[in-house]
């Protein structure tokens, strides 16, 4: 039975009648279906896949963490990593092998048990497939040095030691081979199939998908790990515009958004019955440089354009809940340190490099890529506008769909300029932000500035496979220098998360570890 009448089709296009219902401002939103109550929350970004082998940002993840368990998962903050699908784990005196040891009872949606060989086989596709995750693993970790030792026991050998190795664990789900390969098309390892299906042992399974629209995920009372009342289920609505999802919060039509502006969310945030979340998070924003390109690959450009940046007005879009970077890396990561000499805008110094790159009087046009109907990286595009009026530097603004936006930088040839983005280490360990500026990262949605620095590569494989933190940690301040030195983008700031939902939602998480608009469902629920 439906608590709402129906809600308008601005905001709805596509769904059926029977699907949502309006409720008023003081009633509840969320839905009861069967005597469950199913949260609706309302997104801007969509879910291209649901593959944990290819893809990963703040939609995927929260979707995948919903449908899918990991050996290992980030709690709390600080953030803590805890035993998951592994109830422990040992490592070798040499540091080289780790064996997990199962939870015994964990089945997969369809029934089959999650066993060794899921393990093994899981890592095995993601290395193979050579996408999403796996280039946190693939440079030192081989998948026919994984074993599946008996049913509850897995091993891996690691070609050296790699201090972080844990720490990047949480990010790699277990699927189910049987019904991967069941599907699998021409060879694809089943990339086709999740594209709009699961194969996951998690506590939500997915129901239904209208892409471009919603994802609707129902509850799995089969999870292993229980779930003492929580929700019968989760609708992911896709509202991409900011307005539009205030709207929808404040009317009962959506229990919880995440992205709103800066204004909307301040507005939201005042409102009887809302709450927020303003933690900060590792997320760091950057207008990231084709250091590859026609024109942005003058390094003495790249710096007249970092140098004449209005820095301060990012903080201003954010209304102040904002920092500026002091480093490549966020301020939560282990060795992050204030680089000397970060850039601020200072025109006298962006005019010296002009002066010194292949177009000392500027009379060029840069173009700059951002996510479409996200008013605060239009409004940053205006910024670089006003910003390079005074170099003779016009800016061609060009807003696009995330996806098209990732496909766009996916390659040399046509990643442009600039482009806006926010990017979450999926770990405190430096290594997972310094390896975004290795060559291994290009391509990938935080290494579509193409970086390809010799000296810099080397600085980050030394440091990424020294274990005493001892003299990892100087290597990595070094390296955030270096960084710098080279300009890959406009190093810009950390903002605050902006999630707001009603204050019927109960058991809300954080952990800094979580993009900033990533939401974990599973300790969510309605009283």
């Amino acid at each position: 039975m439906h608590m709402r009448k129906l809600i308008g089709v601005a905001l709805v296009a596509g769904l059926t009648a029977a699907s949502f219902a309006i409720a008023s401002p003081s009633a509840q939103a969320f839905e009861r279906r069967d005597g469950q109550k199913i949260l609706v929350t309302a997104q801007r970004q969509a879910v291209p896949t649901m593959d944990p082998s290819v893809k990963y940002d703040a939609s995927i993840r929260t979707m995948q963490q919903a449908m899918y368990d990991a050996l290992l998962k980030y709690v709390d903050t600080p953030p803590r990593i805890v035993p998951w699908l592994a109830e422990s784990y040992d490592v070798s005196d040499d540091g080289l092998t780790y064996t997990f040891h199962l939870v015994k009872g964990a089945k997969f949606h369809n029934g089959d048990p999650v066993d060794a060989e899921a393990v093994r086989w899981s890592f095995e596709r993601t290395l193979k497939l050579g996408k999403g995750p796996a280039w946190m693993l693939n440079a030192f970790l081989k998948a026919e040095n994984i074993k599946a030792v008996d049913a509850q026991t897995v091993t891996f050998t690691l070609d050296r030691p790699f201090a972080p190795f844990t720490s990047f664990l949480p990010w790699w789900y277990i699927m189910n081979p049987k019904q991967v390969l069941a599907n699998e098309v021409d060879g694809d390892l089943g990339q086709k199939w999740l594209i709009e299906n699961e194969a996951g042992s998690g506590p939500y399974r997915l129901k239904r998908v209208e892409q471009g629209t919603l994802y609707e995920l129902e509850r799995f009372d089969g999870y292993w790990r229980g779930f003492e009342g929580k929700l019968g289920g989760i609708i992911y609505k896709l509202i991409r515009e900011s307005s539009a999802q205030r709207a929808a919060l404040m009317r009962g039509e959506a229990d919880l958004v995440t992205g709103l502006s800066p204004d909307e969310f301040d507005q939201v945030a005042k409102a009887k019955g809302v709450v927020t979340s303003t933690q900060p998070a590792l997320t760091a924003f950057g207008i990231k440089f084709n250091t590859q390109g026609k024109l942005t690959s003058d390094i003495n450009l790249r710096k007249a354009v970092a140098y004449a940046f209005d820095y301060d007005a990012l903080i201003k879009i954010y209304n102040g809940r904002a920092v500026l970077q002091s480093s490549p890396f966020t301020d939560a990561i282990l060795g992050k340190i204030d680089v000397p000499g970060m850039p601020r805008k200072d025109m006298a110094k962006a005019k010296e490099f002009l002066a010194k790159s292949k177009h000392p009087n500027g009379g060029i046009e840069l173009e700059y890529v951002y996510v479409q109907g996200l008013e605060e990286e239009r409004l940053m595009g205006l910024i670089l506008i006003d910003s390079l009026k005074e170099l003779n530097i016009t800016v061609k603004m060009v807003p696009l769909t995330w996806a098209n936006m990732v496909a766009r930088g996916s390659k040399v040839e046509t990643s442009p300029d600039m482009i806006a983005i926010f990017a979450t280490p999926v770990s405190i360990d430096p290594d997972a932000v310094a390896i975004q500026y290795h060559p291994s990262s290009q391509g990938a949605y935080y290494g579509v500035h193409w970086l390809d620095d010799p000296e810099l590569t080397k600085m980050i494989e030394e440091a990424r496979f020294t274990t005493d933190w001892a003299k990892r940690e100087p290597m990595y301040a070094e390296i955030q220098k270096k960084i710098v030195d080279l300009q890959p983008e406009i190093f810009g700031m950390m903002r605050e998360r902006r999630i707001a939902y009603r204050d019927w939602v109960k058991g809300y998480e954080y952990s800094p570890v979580r993009m900033t608009e990533e939401v974990d469902f599973y300790p969510l629920y309605i009283e």
